[in-house]
């Protein structure tokens, strides 16, 4: 083998791949990156009160922001903490579904006066050219569903507004889901969030109540059954008597 080829050669052995390292949970290197990126974000007075001196928040968000290709600025502004759970602004929520690419802008539909006031979120599919509809809210809704007479509520001040949130809500949680990655949005915790965790804490309750309250049989029915038939083998095979 020549000289040169066997430093070629050489060079290529030698040679370190360096690839870009990408801020996340799927390397080591990659979650050292989020989590100097979440120390220098939390130390700014700019981010908001629950990511300031947090890193764990910090870390959280920038996970999201990852997933939805969001900016992490635009993600921790748009995050908020009510009755202890985490959820969107719904202005953030119309910004998300208008920049998916998929829809032409968020428009609104509505109808009626008073109670049956109505309002729907509309879209034209740019693949399809077909017309989305999200499910319709309207005024009477909101007072069955108890949101209209919550202390506090925003929906007997500015109704129209309100109308339109949910009625975005509704239509990114049915055409869009990965916008809203489960969550709810501030103003679905703030009008539902007190009676959903009366009921978590219910079922909780249920649960300890009636817990070990009757005995188990822990003895799979299967290996019962293979018992008794192994009994009746070994009866049936002491009557004839042994085997020589």
């Amino acid at each position: 083998m020549s000289n040169e080829m066997e430093k070629a050669l050489e060079r290529i052995e030698t040679t370190e791949t360096h690839l870009p390292v990408v801020a996340g949970f799927q390397s080591k290197d990659g979650f050292d990156l989020m989590l100097r990126q979440a120390k220098w974000l939390s130390a700014s007075d700019l981010v908001p009160q629950q990511f300031r001196g947090n890193i764990a928040n910090t870390v959280i968000a920038l996970e999201m922001s990852n997933r939805m290709n969001a900016s992490p600025l635009a993600i921790m502004q748009n995050l908020y903490i009510v009755h202890g759970k985490p959820g969107w602004s719904a202005q953030f929520i119309i910004a998300a579904v208008n920049s998916t690419g998929r829809f032409s802008p968020l428009r609104f539909q509505v109808q009626g006066s008073g109670d049956a006031k109505t309002c729907t979120a509309w879209v034209i599919e740019k693949a399809t050219g077909e017309k989305l509809e999200g499910p319709p809210v309207s005024i009477d809704m909101a007072k069955r569903e108890g949101w209209y007479g919550k202390n506090g509520s925003k929906w007997p001040i500015m109704p129209d507004l309100m109308l339109r949130y949910r009625a975005a809500t509704l239509f990114g949680r049915l055409y869009a889901p990965e916008v809203l990655m489960g969550m709810k949005t501030v103003e679905e915790i703030a009008d539902i969030g007190e009676d959903e965790n009366r009921y978590e804490a219910d079922i909780q309750a249920e649960i300890d109540e009636n817990a070990n309250q009757e005995a188990i049989d822990v003895i799979p029915e299967a290996l019962i059954e293979n018992g008794a038939s192994e009994q009746s083998a070994n009866v049936e095979k002491s009557s004839n008597g042994p085997d020589f």
